[in-house]
């Protein structure tokens, strides 16, 4: 009887505590709405007789009240209903929608005594979600229950769990043991093991300075040969990126483009991944996925690439952007750091312009908008997932944030933009560790990078030609006047045009070559050049088997020698009927890839090269010519075959050493000396870490007979297993 008076003492507590926050929030919404009626002109509180102070105030009062009712209850129905639109496109609405809800909330005040312009009531719908939302936030913050509630709405949860030893159990109850740690894992896309110490060094990210060598331990590793997030992600979420040649390769056993981030290739990756393995990926116990290209076989999901060709209310892909939008104070607020983070792309694109900054791209067109939303809306919806998580105890938690990849490419991985990139993920980061402090378990948190950057101008903008038109010269194709540049691969622009074209009900997986990612290519004649940052693949799709050396000799002679002794050129991978495979380098170099070593053509690329591309040689889909890009170790130099400063996806600099920071509670992640390399290894540590936290239902090893792949494929995709031999 005693627990059960204090358990009813507690609740209406806790309404009480709820009804004198609303009250207050109330109060200074009335008082906002005052004040503004007396500094803007178009905005009237009075009939136009005038009125007393105290019908003013009555007046206030109930469009406060009324707009306020309005945002708790209209927002989230609209906010879902508008959950086709793009979110590019939802935050540049935002702004409209909450001044019609205000302008609705003045028509319900009796005998017409509210009234404001549109534009008027735009200003004053935003400055009242501003400040209702600090009010309620102040309020809530002397009350760690208010403050856990306030953040599970954010990020669309409904209860708080702990878990103790893998099962279920509410945090504090029965007074049983203390919870076991859980672990997030937070991916900086793009920042390199350099960048995050000079960005350490520099002062700009202190939250990271403060664990430094105190909590966590900084180590390097090494990507495969390609260097991009699809290959990355995909052996460390799901321990297998056998057959990810590059970013974007083609496929002539199926006649299909394959482009890492695109929802029906990354489908498919993810399914020959799961099949590969026998196991559902990193994240299948207890886990939650934010805002990256797949899946990790966690059960909660938002923002995953993979899942985003589901359609219907089963795609709960987009369910982040719903669980931060529903909050008309967060919509407000992203949309305004929208505006400003575009206006900012601007100036400073415009700045580069005048003073003639070298190496440059165009940063023109929709560019503007792409990186406010991979810097803003993107990084503002993962950040509230993931304290959702926190705050709901997920054992397993992997998040990207790709706001630094986005701007590195077109503004350079060093400088003033991505210094400020750098700063601003260094707050988000403090953020949620703030919020973890709060979590019904303690969380271990793991920053980590999938690669790095390298710099350099453009392949183009050094010799005045693409890849694709020196193989055509090599070939003795024409080779066209005016030649239309080569699209960047971005993640984030790629997935904001994506989600445009879906809206408008357009395809959304085309490649610049006018093909569909998973389509079947059907100009056969010519041979098809792709760029991944700087390494470009080769393919000829009229010929079913990879070409050997002697029969690109025999069809064009002037290929792979206009190809090798290019100056933009470091080296060439291709079959050879003699050899098995072959490396070319300059100057006539060859070396078959049976004997390489990191000397020879790959020396400047340094330790580790020859076994990336000895790996890659034996993918099934390797092209027929693989290019990587020239490098120069004295000033960190390559050249893109695309439109980008700043690149990753072959060999040679920055890009293919990512950071990995770790707490020193967890194992080392490899022996003393030894060097961590590739993503599938990193996958295996992240498994033993995830072990030592939530103990053994977390397996050492991926064993097949251990799990059903099939279990972990989106439901409404086709379910295919490979063929064991």
């Amino acid at each position: 009887m005693g627990d059960g008076r204090w358990r009813t003492a507690g609740r209406w507590r806790t309404a009480g505590s709820a009804l004198a926050r609303v009250i207050v929030v109330w109060a200074v919404s009335t008082l906002t709405m005052l004040a503004l009626a007396g500094l803007l002109p178009d905005f009237q509180l009075q009939s136009a007789d005038g009125d007393t102070i105290t019908r003013t105030a009555l007046t206030a009062v109930w469009g406060a009240g009324a707009f306020g009712l309005l945002s708790a209850l209209v927002w989230p129905v609209v906010v879902r209903a508008l959950l086709l639109v793009p979110a590019l496109v939802l935050g540049l609405l935002v702004f409209f929608l909450n001044g019609s809800l205000l302008l609705i909330a003045l028509w319900l005040i009796p005998d017409g005594r509210g009234a404001a312009d549109p534009e008027t009531a735009v200003v004053v719908a935003a400055v009242m979600s501003a400040v209702a939302s600090a009010t309620s936030t102040a309020l809530a913050v002397r009350d760690d229950d208010a403050y856990r509630r306030r953040l599970h709405r954010l990020a669309d949860r409904t209860r708080a769990r702990a878990v103790v030893g893998g099962s279920p159990t509410p945090p504090g109850v029965g007074g049983g043991p203390a919870p076991v740690p859980g672990t997030l894992f937070l991916q900086l896309d793009g920042v390199g093991h350099r960048v995050l110490r000079d960005a350490v060094a520099d002062g700009l990210m202190p939250t990271v300075a403060g664990w430094l060598d105190t909590t966590h331990r900084l180590t390097p590793w090494r990507t495969d040969w390609s260097s991009q997030t699809g290959a990355s992600q995909l052996g460390i979420l799901h321990g297998s990126n056998e057959d990810v040649p590059a970013f974007r390769w083609y496929e002539k056993d199926t006649g299909r483009l394959m482009v890492s981030n695109r929802p029906a290739s990354a489908v498919e990756l993810q399914r020959r991944a799961i099949a590969r393995t026998g196991d559902g990926g990193l994240l299948t116990v207890d886990g939650a996925s934010r805002g990256n290209l797949f899946s990790g076989g966690a059960d909660q999901l938002a923002l995953v690439l993979s899942m985003a060709a589901r359609r219907g209310r089963s795609n709960r892909s987009r369910a982040g952007y719903f669980a931060y939008f529903s909050d008309p104070a967060n919509a407000v607020r992203t949309a305004g750091s929208f505006v400003a983070e575009t206006v900012r792309e601007m100036a400073q694109s415009t700045r580069a312009r005048l003073r003639k900054e070298a190496p440059r791209v165009s940063r023109g067109g929709t560019y503007p908008f792409i990186r406010a939303f991979a810097t803003v809306v993107e990084r503002d919806v993962v950040v509230a997932a993931v304290i959702g998580d926190l705050l709901a105890g997920r054992t397993a938690v992997y998040a990207d944030l790709v706001a630094y990849d986005e701007v590195a490419h077109h503004s350079g991985p060093h400088g003033h933009d991505t210094d400020r990139v750098l700063a601003r993920l260094d707050r988000s980061i403090a953020l949620i560790a703030k919020v973890a402090e709060h979590a019904p378990r303690p969380y271990r948190i793991v920053l980590l990078s999938d690669h790095g950057q390298s710099s350099g101008p453009t392949f183009e903008g050094v010799y005045g030609l693409t890849l694709r038109d020196l193989v055509r010269a090599g070939c003795g194709l024409p080779v066209p006047r005016r030649v239309r540049r080569t699209r960047s691969g971005s993640e984030a622009r790629d997935a904001a045009r994506d989600a445009l074209r879906s809206a408008l009900h357009r395809p959304v997986d085309e490649d610049e070559h006018g093909v569909q990612a998973g389509d079947q290519v059907r100009d056969k004649a010519d041979p098809m050049v792709l760029a991944s940052g700087n390494l470009g693949l080769i393919s000829f799709p009229g010929v079913p088997h990879r070409l050997t050396r002697e029969e690109i000799d025999r069809r064009h002679p002037a290929l792979l020698r206009t190809l090798a002794n290019h100056p933009g050129v470091g080296f060439l991978l291709v079959a050879s009927a003699e050899h098995g495979s072959v490396v070319l380098g300059g100057d006539g170099a060859e070396v078959p890839v049976a004997e390489l070593a990191d000397d020879g053509p790959l020396a400047v690329f340094g330790p580790g090269a020859a076994d990336a591309v000895r790996r890659t040689d034996g993918f099934p889909h390797v092209a027929d010519i693989m290019v990587n890009s020239m490098y120069d170790p004295a000033t960190g130099t390559v050249h893109a075959f695309e439109e980008q400063i700043g690149s990753h996806g072959g060999l040679g600099g920055e890009q293919g050493r990512p950071f990995l920071l770790s707490p020193v509670d967890f194992s080392a992640p490899a022996p003393d000396g030894a060097e961590l390399v590739g993503a599938e290894q990193l996958h295996r540590v992240l498994r033993r870490w995830l072990r030592e936290c939530a103990g053994p239902q977390v397996p050492l090893e991926i064993s097949p007979p251990t799990r059903d792949a099939e279990a972990f494929l989106p439901v409404d995709g086709p379910v295919v297993r490979e063929k064991k031999s």
